[in-house]
């Protein structure tokens, strides 16, 4: 059966999800395109729904996903090309999305076990990040480093954000979140002793002069304002990326990439 209205209890469902108190209320997220939904199948995320509009979906590999999705016991939802289309934020909507349940990580949780932390190169944490698409490319390089994920505190914003979601490139799916509290965030960090390093404008330590032992807590605040006075003495230590010319300030997810990459490199020396 294919559902052909838009005003489908289903298809309304859907579509509030692009609004983030359904998202919380649902502990769900719409993910759309080809090659997000591709890698939700591929590496095995929780899907309740497959969304599909055939006359829309003309790619070998999408046809080829919805089928192991099939396979693997996933429901599949017919649509309309035109109730898709009130579904897509895509210029162009290539007829392919899955509603898929949010993952989170507690904050204990996290693989520690007595005195030896995860072994990877750290967490991301972001503290009070406004921007969506921000916090999804965060989670991108993340992933290409080699880093655990990300741990969110205060007011950040939404890792399962339509505009997070697809600024991640599926990173969403493999990636680890944990939101918690600044005073949480330290007791945890005293218990496994991994360094916390927080980025500013104002630090006196050139990033490149800083020694990185992974795993780090790489600290980072707001797009606006920076970190908070508290996340800035939580640090044990805090760096700086030098600027020439007029530029101030550097995009919040490429001021996280240099830093990750110095981390990343550093490791590959240490190896």
């Amino acid at each position: 059966m294919m559902l052909t209205s838009s005003r489908n209890p289903r298809i309304k469902a859907i579509r509030a999800l692009s609004q983030r108190k359904k998202r919380q209320e649902a502990g769900l997220f719409f993910a759309e395109g080809i090659r997000l939904v591709g890698e939700a199948v591929q590496t095995g995320a929780d899907i309740e729904t497959l969304v599909v509009a055939p006359e829309l979906l003309r790619s070998d590999f999408g046809r080829d996903t919805v089928q192991r999705a099939e396979q693997d016991g996933v429901e599949v939802l017919y649509v309309s090309d035109d109730v898709f289309q009130t579904l897509s934020r895509k210029d162009g909507p290539q007829g392919l999305g899955a509603v898929v349940r949010q993952r989170w990580t507690a904050l204990d949780d996290i693989g520690v076990d007595d005195s030896t932390p995860d072994k990877t190169l750290g967490w991301v944490v972001l503290e009070d990040v406004g921007n969506p698409g921000n916090l999804g490319s965060i989670l991108r390089t993340c992933e290409a480093v080699g880093a655990s994920g990300v741990i969110l505190l205060g007011d950040t914003a939404d890792p399962y954000d339509p505009s997070s979601v697809r600024g991640s490139m599926g990173s969403i799916f493999t990636q680890r979140v944990v939101r918690t509290s600044l005073d949480s965030l330290i007791n945890w960090q005293n218990k496994t002793d991994i360094p916390m390093v927080g980025a500013s404008d104002a630090a006196k330590v050139d990033y490149r002069e800083a020694g990185y032992a992974p795993p780090v807590l790489l600290c980072l605040g707001s797009e606006q304002h920076g970190l908070s006075e508290a996340q800035l003495a939580a640090c044990d230590q805090v760096v700086r990326i030098p600027m020439v010319g007029r530029a101030d300030s550097l995009n919040l997810s490429v001021a996280a990439g240099v830093l990750l990459y110095d981390v990343f490199n550093w490791a590959r020396g240490a190896d």
